[in-house]
């Protein structure tokens, strides 16, 4: 079976559900926008240590389900919840460490992986926005908390790798 079915080629596409929708839909601007994340994720998790790539391909997962969910899939696994709000605040705080709560915004840059968590949090943040759109509201505290991780790991980074943060 080829790889492509020319099912799409006028601007619909199928649901897990079985409904066609157009391919501007918010669910699939939605999921567009949580597929290119994880794309930049998969980018940042080749540029950081073994266990920091490890937590960015579990938060790909969580992605994925995210996405399953506004494809029509009933129950997905791996849906992100309170459980994983949490667990990303304490990613955050171990990320964090001695540099303190936000003290201000900074230029994104520094080391590549910092500049990537940036593109990454810049990509989260619209991903939130779309998926706000898409009236998907039980997904917006995680995606929230995942931009705000992806800042700390920035700034963690550039830290490791001996790289000042440039401050507004």
């Amino acid at each position: 079976m080829p790889i492509y079915t020319r099912t799409g080629d006028a601007g619909l596409t199928d649901l897990a559900d079985g409904r066609r929708v157009p391919k501007d839909s918010a669910a699939i601007e939605a999921y567009g926008s949580l597929d290119e994340l994880s794309s930049h994720m998969g980018l940042l998790a080749t540029l950081v240590p073994p266990d920091v790539a490890a937590a960015l391909h579990e938060q790909q997962r969580r992605l994925f389900a995210l996405s399953a969910l506004l494809a029509g899939v009933r129950a997905p696994t791996y849906v992100p919840g309170a459980e994983e709000v949490a667990a990303l605040e304490a990613l955050i705080d171990a990320a964090d460490g001695p540099a303190g709560s936000f003290g201000g915004f900074v230029l994104p840059g520094g080391c590549a992986a910092a500049a990537q968590a940036h593109v990454c949090r810049t990509v989260c943040r619209r991903a939130e926005r779309r998926l706000l759109a898409a009236d998907v509201p039980e997904a917006l505290p995680y995606v929230n908390r995942l931009s705000d991780y992806f800042f700390a790991l920035a700034r963690w980074l550039n830290r490791r790798n001996g790289m000042p943060e440039i401050r507004l």
